[in-house]
């Protein structure tokens, strides 16, 4: 069993992912695991992987994304289901590759295979704050933010502040 919790995920500032976004790094991937509140915007570049597909799809995560360095997951808040779907998928990974937990590198989900090999090597984050965080920052810079709908979110802002 991996000694890797929810808990002892790492988190990546909206800030960090901002500077990786930019500079089109091939080497990290953003997962987006939001279902229906997906509309209204993404983060450029990411996949959208709704939470309800996650069952059947994390084992084609774990082959489509073996070659990057980083891998970053969230949702709206990044507290459920993008911390779930992060722990789920360095699970995943450990069991296809053969992962002895004891080769574990500390807490910061960076998996080392037994032979040392880069490809074996990767660290899992969770964006910290989701994307309702990185939306109040980076909603309306087009090099960051896709498909954002400004209306929404006011509206999400509104009615969370009313009650």
């Amino acid at each position: 069993m991996s000694n890797i919790t929810i808990a002892s995920l790492p988190r990546m500032s909206r800030e960090s992912l901002a500077s990786v976004v930019r500079s089109s790094s091939s080497s990290t991937a953003v997962v987006d695991v939001r279902d229906s509140d997906y509309i209204g915007g993404h983060i450029r570049g990411c996949m959208n992987v709704p939470s309800n597909e996650l069952d059947y799809r994390i084992p084609e995560l774990v082959r489509k994304l073996k070659d990057k360095d980083t891998v970053v997951f969230h949702c709206a808040l990044s507290q459920q289901r993008g911390p779930s779907a992060a722990l789920r998928y360095v699970r995943e990974r450990k069991r296809l590759l053969g992962i002895d937990s004891n080769d574990e590198k500390g807490s910061n989900a960076t998996m080392g295979g037994r032979d040392g090999t880069a490809d074996s090597e990767q660290k899992v984050y969770v964006l910290e704050g989701g994307f309702t965080k990185w939306q109040e920052k980076y909603g309306e810079d087009r090099n960051l933010t896709e498909g954002y709908q400004k209306d929404l979110w006011q509206y999400a802002f509104d009615e969370k502040h009313r009650n």
